[in-house]
């Protein structure tokens, strides 16, 4: 093998350059050279294929830094129907006569089922990301518990999980995290801890909406910014226990924070703030807010009078506020655990490509004893028995909903990710850089710019 492609597909998150960077450095070494894929799938679709040599030489082009977030390559959720033959055909043509023997994909589930059809024509291998850290099992045969019933409509299904492993152990997880979720967290944490001091001043309840469809991942992670109540997809909302618990502790400290993940369902399995009739790329329905639809049931029940007699002078729309972390949480510099491991996949997808190991992904392990390390697993274990990718979902054994925090086990689970996350160099990046006098006399310089000098065409 003397050459393969890269790409990366979804939605952008801080560590997808580090990915391209460890692929490319891991490249270097194995003497294989390596084009990037511009815009994802759409990139091959496209007739002329654009893309960029990352390694000429087998030097890693300068433009690639580990430390810059987002993606150097440009990404889209653009996806090949595995019908099409036709097209498939051309894809693979199209590669061929770039001479491309082995295709790397970074993203999702949706990337996996767009490589999975390329791979009937050569090895395809995916190096996963993802801030919503759903792309996994916490044990092996996870994704044979699902069961499939009549949807709605015809020819619709609805899928739901049965009854979890009870005796869940930690080292058993497939891909432990997912590049991009730690800095979605360090995002989240600290957002809370600054939204928190504007509601303790003004005695107010702040709800705070977080990512996270189908998986409260990275709401559990935010218990370290020290949320009042943490509130997950995976556990629907018992309203009159929450209300209770906001009023104990607003009657303790004059305030309440809530963290809320924007998938959470109520009691019927309805998900919050998603009237909506409208769908992202992707297909996923665009919530309107779950943050917001908590906020007006919490002011029907608790009502004007409690916080008027509170000697508050204003009343519970008032009170109540909301804010959404939105993008940010998938924006901006990768912290030191994403940068890391983020690179240390994208070398082991090539060692996987060079292999001829196909439909496989790489993944993140860890154990008690060896902390972490890469390894993979075929892609077709992660689908259920209809060929369904699901979400990996917070395990029940990971959050009290009695406590709206993470259990114990879920704060074991958190501290080998979050220990030491964060790196000296972040802190010394922020010290030396966000303040610099050169960024108030230039302005930003886009690395698309100079990518776009270095696009090739076939």
């Amino acid at each position: 093998m003397r050459r393969i492609a890269i790409l990366t597909a979804g939605g952008d998150t801080p560590a997808l350059n580090a990915t391209l960077y460890g692929a490319v450095t891991r490249a270097n070494q194995l003497k294989l050279e390596v084009l990037g894929l511009i815009k994802g799938f759409t990139g091959v679709l496209h007739p002329h294929v654009p893309h960029v040599h990352l390694n000429p030489l087998f030097c890693t082009i300068p433009e690639l830094s580990p430390s810059m977030g987002g993606t150097i390559l440009g990404a889209s959720r653009t996806y090949i129907d595995p019908s099409e033959t036709e097209i498939l055909t051309q894809v693979a043509e199209r590669l061929g006569r770039l001479g491309i023997e082995g295709l790397i994909c970074i993203g999702g589930d949706g990337t996996i089922n767009g490589m999975q059809p390329l791979s009937q024509y050569f090895p395809c291998v995916l190096a996963p990301k993802t801030i919503d850290n759903d792309l996994g099992l916490n044990y092996r045969d996870e994704a044979n518990e699902w069961v499939r019933e009549p949807g709605a409509h015809p020819g619709k299904f609805h899928y739901k999980k049965v009854q979890s492993h009870p005796d869940l152990d930690l080292d058993d997880l497939i891909n432990y995290a997912t590049p991009g979720y730690a800095t979605a967290v360090y995002v989240a944490a600290t957002g809370i801890q600054r939204i928190r001091t504007t509601a303790e001043s003004h005695r107010r309840i702040a709800i705070i909406e977080v990512m996270g469809r189908e998986s409260g991942f990275i709401a559990l992670g935010s218990a370290y910014g020290q949320p009042d109540i943490i509130l997950i997809p995976e556990c629907p909302i018992d309203f009159a226990n929450v209300e209770r618990r906001v009023r104990e502790l607003y009657e303790l400290q004059k305030h309440a924070v809530i963290v809320i993940g924007e998938g959470v369902v109520d009691q019927q399995g309805h998900q919050l703030g998603a009237k909506s009739k409208s769908v992202d790329p992707a297909g996923n329905v665009v919530f309107s807010g779950a943050a917001e639809h908590l906020k007006q049931i919490l002011i029907d029940s608790m009502g004007d009078d409690y916080f008027i007699s509170r000697r508050r002078n204003e009343g519970a729309g008032s009170a109540i506020f909301t804010r959404k972390l939105g993008h940010t949480q998938r924006g901006g510099r990768p912290i030191l655990f994403d940068r890391y491991h983020a690179a240390q996949l994208g070398g082991m997808a090539v060692d996987l490509v060079h292999g001829h190991h196909d439909n496989h992904m790489a993944t993140l392990q860890w154990t008690s004893k060896g902390g972490f390390s890469v390894s993979s697993i075929a892609a077709n274990k992660l689908r259920d028995q209809w060929g369904i990718i699901h979400p990996r979902l917070v395990h029940p054994h990971f959050y009290d909903p009695t406590r709206f925090q993470p259990s114990r086990m879920g704060m074991q689970y958190l501290q080998p990710i979050f220990t030491n996350a964060i790196g000296a160099d972040d802190m010394e990046e922020v010290r030396t850089q966000l303040f610099s006098p050169g960024n108030l006399t230039s302005r930003y310089q886009s690395v698309n710019t100079d990518i776009q000098k270095r696009i090739r065409i076939l």
